[in-house]
């Protein structure tokens, strides 16, 4: 039992340590497909068309779709670029919690309950995180890629190189679905080069780049349809107020403390304030009154039970 207990353990290790050595290889081969995307839209087809002497109807269906292309590009890099950057969410030094929120107590937590060692202590009102050695705020979870605890961690994104917590959570939603956005677009200005491969008819171009047509249109499609899945499900999860973490450990039964809501579950990601909901990004004003996007405290209904 012990012996499989360690093989469990070090393959755990392994898988995780590969993960953490993709790293920056990733970001390449998502930028490698930002540029085989970009040189078959707009260097391949859509710029000379443009700039040849066509028909008017040509030229302004190109140009609506270059600004279209350039305008969700530059939102898709921005979000793409401050989930990779930004922290999830650190357990600061030193935090102690003033209640168990987790399990909807009202009563605040003595010095006496945390003991000497809080490892040892054997309060249940206590979340401790043994490979850390430190507390844990509620909603918190270990990561064993980044080898440390994340405020409200949903995942960890091999994608990013990032973990995906309280404090970059917005950020990765929005990176979905200017990405469905974005491969929709090309995989829709891209079809009637993809359908003419089959036709009779002789094709403009050469074999290079028809085949980065040919290639950016099934990249695009195949991203299209994957992320749409995933936005789907992530939407889900913001209007019961979950995580992906917390779905998985059962935790969204019509009792679950923090749902508040669609309309304030909402908000407790993407803030009050609809100038910031499509950036990522948010204001002064909603950092100061909304306690959630900084991962340490959650507004709850005092009313429930936890569902452990």
């Amino acid at each position: 039992m012990h012996r499989s207990g360690a093989v469990m353990a070090w393959n755990v290790f392994r898988f995780c340590t590969a993960l953490r050595g993709l790293g920056s290889i990733m970001i390449i081969l998502v930028m490698g497909v930002v540029g085989v995307t970009y040189y078959a839209v707009v260097l391949t087809n859509y710029g000379p068309s443009l700039a040849s002497s066509g028909g008017l109807l040509d030229a302004l269906i190109a140009f609506l779709v270059l600004v279209i292309f350039h305008c969700l590009l530059v939102m898709l890099l921005w979000c793409y670029f401050s989930v990779v950057f930004t922290d999830p969410g650190n357990v600061p030094p030193n935090w102690r919690p003033e209640l168990d929120e987790e399990r909807g107590e009202a009563d605040p937590l003595t010095a006496s309950e945390f003991g000497a060692s809080p490892a040892d202590s054997g309060n249940p009102r206590i979340r401790f995180c043994r490979k850390c050695n430190q507390l844990k705020p509620p909603r918190c979870h270990h990561c064993s890629v980044c080898g440390r605890c994340v405020l409200k961690m949903d995942h960890h994104c091999v994608w990013v190189v990032n973990c995906v917590g309280a404090l970059n959570y917005k950020y990765f939603l929005l990176f979905l679905f200017y990405t469905f956005l974005e491969t929709t677009v090309v995989t829709l200005s891209l079809l009637p080069q993809f359908i003419a491969f089959f036709s009779d008819g002789e094709i403009p171009g050469t074999p290079g780049t028809l085949a980065t047509t040919f290639l950016a249109f099934v990249l695009n499609l195949a991203f299209a349809l994957s992320v749409l899945g995933f936005l789907i499900m992530h939407i889900s999860l913001v209007a019961g107020n979950t995580t992906t973490i917390e779905a998985y450990e059962k935790k969204t039964s019509p009792k679950w403390r923090y749902d508040l809501g669609r309309k304030r579950n909402f908000e407790q990601v993407f803030g009050m304030d609809k100038r910031y909901w499509f950036i990522p990004a948010y204001s002064e004003e909603d950092l100061r009154r909304i306690p959630a996007l900084h991962g340490l405290e959650y507004p709850s209904k005092p009313d429930l039970d936890a569902q452990e």
